[in-house]
């Protein structure tokens, strides 16, 4: 994967997290600095499909953010989760999501 596609892709990702609230700004930025921490040294075919899917992301977060960079409401951000990717998830990936989902609700594991 060329270096600048990522890096340009990981600053306009950062770029767009500015635009939502505080709470999730930060959350974003961590999630996404881990990330593609994490995948520095993949595969060929693992940087494509991550690629494609953090793409498809910044993509659907610029669409709904509002033209000046605030969302509408927080109800428009984001979107649900193919059941079909899930199914495709390893079980790193399922604790992964797991924990963003608790992060994003202000819990930790000894709430739940």
């Amino acid at each position: 994967m060329h270096v600048n596609r990522v890096r340009m892709l990981y600053k306009a990702i950062l770029k767009l997290h500015r635009g939502l609230p505080e709470e999730l700004h930060s959350l974003g930025d961590q999630y996404v600095k881990e990330e593609f921490r994490r995948h520095k040294t993949c595969s060929v075919k693992e940087a494509k499909l991550f690629m494609e899917e953090w793409t498809d992301y910044a993509i659907s977060l610029a669409n709904q953010l509002h033209h000046k960079g605030r969302p509408r409401t927080i109800e428009h951000i984001g979107k649900d989760l193919n059941v079909n990717k899930l199914d495709n998830f390893n079980d790193q990936q399922i604790a992964q999501l797991y924990e963003l989902l608790l992060a994003s609700r202000g819990s930790d594991n000894s709430q739940e």
